[in-house]
């Protein structure tokens, strides 16, 4: 008895961490997407569709190669972080190796554009705007400190600063009219301040620059980290390359306004996924406390309860995105794109998958299966891209695109289900539900918007959803309050 009341107060105090630090994340991550996502709106409108398209280019330049920079070792840092004593040594290694990874995937950045791109424009752009790899190496180091240390409320503050000046430099352009050259040196002013924030107010308990000046890092320990660590690399590039990768093909395959289409739909995609982004974050660290205590049944019922909300969340917006996206992409960025509303309805499919997606990878790295799910990650990786190609050069259409993200999501996920089925941590009952659930909305969405208004019908449909939700949680919370008392019952006896 006194045992079980002992787990039930640690499971709370767990959960209340998370929504905590959950809480913090999303208010913070909305408010900086919501910012940015208006900096890029007064820019779509602001400049013609090819000198945007053209910005929007080395935007992705540089954040292809920043996937790469980082070589993806906060989680590994997250989970080292929990078992090493040295903490601060840790710490310091950490940060000074990534400032270093920083520099170096720089100048990649500059000779990947000279590469690629023969326009004058986009290489001067990749070279101001590719200075943040250096800026975002360190800055993505100290929030991964925070979310070790379960301080996320430091990052999100910060954040939000960061995103709110964005939004001011491109207020200015009410003002006065000004190139995209003096737009990303403006950019780049921005992050120095937020870097400047980070170091003076991030997570100043664990950090500071004497620390990092007196790390020692040699080129054996940088590369036995590497080496030993190298599916983290993996894992942590190709959640940025799934979706920047298209950018790069579709700016050599198609017009530049597909360009310009495709990345309108994607800042849509990403204020919507800010939710599962940040409580995966957070929920990451306690699968390992689970997964370190042998605590099986504690981590099956936080997975399939997050699971769920996952899915409830990513059908509405799907279905919120197929009925107000005609509505909502020219009220914010303008007519000037009238492509942009199709393709945020195709890339919306992916949508229905992607929380759980990234929930389930959160897991299958903390039970300690990495390289498993890196090659699960490279597998749907060669999907996305061959579907890419071969679909681009028999239909110049965008939609192409759209679509080999989706089936390449749909893999990964299928083999994700297989591998959490086959270690006893998911049923193939709850896993068909699944799949029945989003095979059902995409049939309303298609059947039911062709007879009715598009208010009506999300209204109806969100209803029904929530509705049934609450039902099945209540049944849920009914049988494990059941099985509870059960459990009491044989304890006291």
């Amino acid at each position: 008895m006194i045992f079980t009341n002992s787990r039930n107060k640690k499971y709370k105090a767990l959960q209340s961490t998370f929504v905590k630090n959950s809480a913090w994340g999303i208010a913070s991550n909305i408010l900086q997407i919501l910012f940015v996502c208006g900096f890029f709106a007064i820019v779509a409108r602001k400049f013609n569709s090819s000198d945007f398209a053209r910005f929007l280019i080395s935007n992705t330049v540089y954040q292809i190669i920043a996937a790469f920079s980082s070589m993806g070792l906060g989680q590994w840092f997250i989970r080292q972080y929990v078992i090493d004593e040295e903490k601060l040594t840790l710490t310091s290694k950490f940060m000074k190796t990534q400032i270093g990874l920083g520099m170096l995937f720089y100048l990649v950045n500059i000779v990947l554009a000279y590469l690629i791109y023969p326009d004058t424009q986009i290489r001067v752009l990749c070279i101001i705007l590719g200075t943040n790899i250096i800026f975002d190496n360190f800055i993505n180091a100290i929030k991964t400190l925070n979310i070790a240390e379960n301080e996320q409320q430091k990052s999100a503050k910060i954040l939000v600063i960061d995103g709110f000046l964005k939004l001011v430099v491109g207020c200015l352009l009410f003002i006065h009219p000004f190139s995209t050259v003096m737009l990303s040196v403006g950019m780049i002013a921005i992050r120095m301040m937020t870097l400047s924030l980070f170091i003076k107010l991030g997570s100043a308990n664990s950090l500071s620059l004497g620390s990092l000046w007196r790390a020692s890092i040699s080129y054996n320990d940088l590369k036995v980290l590497i080496i030993k660590n190298w599916q983290f690399i993996v894992i942590g590039s190709i959640s940025i390359i799934y979706w920047k990768i298209g950018n790069i093909i579709i700016s050599k395959m198609l017009p530049l306004s597909n360009v310009a289409d495709y990345e309108i739909s994607f800042r849509i995609f990403s204020v919507l996924q800010i939710l599962p982004v940040v409580a995966s974050a957070t929920i990451y660290p306690q699968f390992i406390k689970f997964f370190n205590e042998n605590n099986i049944n504690g981590l099956k019922q936080l997975y399939k309860n997050i699971f769920f909300a996952y899915t409830v969340f990513a059908i509405l917006s799907y279905v919120f995105m197929y009925s107000f996206s005609d509505v909502l992409i020219p009220l914010a960025f303008g007519k000037g794109y009238p492509g942009a509303v199709t393709c945020s309805q195709q890339m919306f499919l992916t949508f229905l998958l992607m929380p759980t997606v990234l929930l389930q990878a959160n897991l299958i790295v903390a039970i300690k299966l990495e390289k498993l799910d890196m090659w699960l990650n490279i597998f749907s990786l060669i999907i996305n891209v061959a579907g890419c190609l071969i679909g681009l050069s028999l239909v110049k259409d965008l939609a192409v695109v759209n679509y080999s993200v989706f089936v390449s999501f749909l893999v990964f996920h299928i083999l994700q289900d297989i591998i959490l089925i086959r270690r006893k941590l998911m049923t193939l009952t709850h896993c068909l539900f699944f799949y029945s659930a989003l095979v059902l909305t995409i049939l309303a969405c298609q059947h039911f918007m062709a007879v009715v208004s598009s208010v009506i019908f999300f209204v109806c449909f969100s209803a029904i959803l929530l509705l049934s939700s609450a039902l099945i949680f209540m049944n849920q919370r009914r049988k494990l309050s059941t099985a509870g008392s059960f459990n009491t019952a044989v304890t006291d006896k």
